[in-house]
């Protein structure tokens, strides 16, 4: 396992100290090229003096969360996994919470980023239940660690690159025009609910805004890569946790179930990353 140097430790726990977020677990690697740039941006010469810097200026503190925590997001992001949601898991769920009488469907985005994720979903959703003329109590919860990015998710304005994957059909019907950027109408807005939490949590094994887990679905893309094993250990655990049983999980691409987790997850299809609990 690589180690973190040990300039940024001081950073870290002044991190973990006064916002309460603990990035030890992240790679060293990522760490180190995120926190140069904002070391460069501030003109500082080391690490000892950035911290004194960060201690002296909340905004740049938060400036340094957002990138650690960044996170490149756009509405159906990954083609191919919003495919396989619209056309299999998202009817396979209807069907079974139709089948037992249950008609209410929970999902978590987990690392939201800016919102585009879950929007994403709830417009699917919506668009199936047209079709099929079908109600269902929709509750989308929505998380992230950046109470910033938050902000923005819940103002839901988004640029017209960020709707590029968008069909027009469906920015005439889910999106209002906002100047030169596009908004999300309030039926969709409604139907996602964001809060900040932390993955690492201790306290709270699902998010406390969801009350309870649960959830049908959870989408957790592109977070697991920035966690050594033990970290990742953690957050497959909440996942595990925060589902229902047969609920489905997506991840990234490039991620799977942690070797603990792995006899506990079943995958779907061999040329993507979405995975049912066992």
């Amino acid at each position: 396992m690589q180690k973190i140097p040990d300039g940024l430790l001081p950073i870290l726990e002044y991190l973990l100290e006064q916002r309460g977020l603990d990035f030890s677990g992240c790679r060293p690697a990522m760490l180190e090229r995120r926190i140069s740039l904002r070391l460069s941006a501030t003109l500082c010469r080391d690490y000892a003096e950035y911290l004194v810097f960060i201690k002296n200026s909340s905004e740049e503190a938060d400036k340094l969360l957002s990138a650690i925590t960044i996170n490149v997001s756009r509405f159906f992001r990954d083609p191919l996994t919003f495919e396989l949601l619209a056309g299999r898991i998202l009817p396979a769920i209807i069907q079974e919470k139709i089948r037992d009488q249950d008609r209410s469907l929970r999902i978590w985005s987990a690392g939201c980023a800016t919102g585009e994720e879950p929007y994403s979903v709830a417009i699917l959703i919506n668009e199936l239940l047209e079709k099929d003329q079908l109600a269902m109590n929709l509750h989308i919860f929505a998380t992230d660690i950046d109470e910033r990015i938050l902000a923005d998710a819940t103002r839901a304005t988004y640029s017209r690159d960020s709707i590029g994957n968008v069909q027009t059909r469906l920015i005439d019907k889910y999106f209002s025009p906002a100047g030169e950027n596009f908004s999300i109408v309030p039926s969709i807005k409604n139907q996602v609910s964001f809060s900040s939490y932390d993955m690492l949590d201790k306290k709270h094994r699902v998010p406390p805004a969801s009350i309870f887990g649960g959830f049908d679905l959870v989408l957790c893309r592109n977070l697991l890569i920035y966690f050594n094993s033990d970290y990742q250990e953690i957050i497959f655990a909440k996942l595990h946790n925060a589902l229902a049983a047969k609920g489905y999980l997506v991840l990234g691409d490039t991620e799977a179930p942690s070797i603990a987790y792995q006899k506990h997850f079943s995958r779907l299809l061999n040329f993507s990353p979405i995975y049912r609990k066992i």
